[in-house]
This record gives C-alpha cells, structure tokens and sequence, in this order.
C-alpha cells in the first residue's frame, strides 16, 4: 500500500495529516484485519491446552 499523506502544519509544527479516503478505507481494512489476527492467535493461545476432537468424531457425536 503506497500512501500519499499530505501534512498540514500550524505555527511552524506538524500538526495534522491528510490523506485520500481510499487509502484511509485500505488502511482501516488491515487494521481490523490485523486486529482480528491478534484476537485469533489469543484464542488459540488460551485453547493450546484444550482436548480437541477431529472431524471424525465429531461427525459421529453428531451422527452424520
């Protein structure tokens, strides 16, 4: 992602940046995205130790 910040200054200091909205939407996007990753991993950090069950037994508590 290549951004095009434009830098809006007030006395002499830095003080504001602009930036096109479809670049502000691509970054809102990998920032949930990279959120949502950080929600996963945690997840499965908690459940490492969890028992765990394949696919084929669950398929046949389920009885399919």
């Amino acid at each position: 992602m290549t951004l095009h910040p434009q830098v809006i200054g007030k006395e002499g200091k830095k003080e504001f940046v602009v930036i096109p909205y479809d670049e502000f939407v691509q970054m809102k996007e990998a920032l949930e995205n990279f959120e949502d990753l950080k929600a996963l991993r945690k997840a499965k950090e908690s459940e490492a130790t969890e028992p765990s069950l394949t696919l084929d037994q669950v398929k046949e508590s389920l009885d399919l």
